[in-house]
């Protein structure tokens, strides 16, 4: 499954994102995740809890898949 996600300003952290989406129902869930090496960033797995995310970057964790797009005003 695809979400769409749309980044408020230029960036947004790892971490805040996958709490953002409920892909991690905490900050401290979304943290383990993160370092024990489930999430991808454009294909890659990205160990940096806060890690800035801009639009256009796709992430996948448990089978998601994160499209991040510009906000448009």
């Amino acid at each position: 499954m695809s979400i769409e996600f749309a980044v408020r300003g230029d960036h947004i952290q790892l971490d805040q994102l996958l709490k953002a989406t409920g892909l991690c129902e905490s900050g401290g869930a979304a943290h383990t995740a993160i370092a024990e090496g489930m999430v991808s960033v454009d294909g890659t797995v990205d160990t940096r809890k806060r890690a800035k995310l801009r639009p256009g970057q796709v992430i996948r964790f448990a089978g998601e898949e994160v499209r991040l797009i510009s906000e448009t005003a």
